[in-house]
């Protein structure tokens, strides 16, 4: 099998390429470097085409590509935190 040859994906994971190929060329990279980008990041996903033996019990990674979020409320935040912030305002060192 020639390097490059995607005949070792299932269907669904050339689904997904696809898709993810998509959403690159929507945001104005160029064709060759989509395709590219989309199989890696297929890649990372399902951790290449089909297994056999040890490789099939493996999970998929569904984590989110991007860490997102919010920073941590006060109420989030551990009691020594709020207590060296609110001590800091009232010196005026904030």
């Amino acid at each position: 099998m020639p390097r490059g040859d995607k005949a070792a994906y299932t269907d669904k994971q050339k689904r997904q390429a696809e898709h993810i190929e998509e959403g690159y060329e929507k945001r104005g990279v160029p064709e060759k470097e989509a395709e590219r980008r989309a199989w890696a990041t297929e890649n990372a996903i399902s951790h290449g085409g089909r297994k056999s033996g040890s490789g099939r019990g493996r999970a998929e990674n569904k984590a989110p590509e991007r860490k997102g979020g919010h920073s941590q409320s006060t109420s989030e935040r551990s009691r020594a935190a709020k207590k060296g912030w609110a001590t800091r305002r009232r010196n005026g060192d904030a």
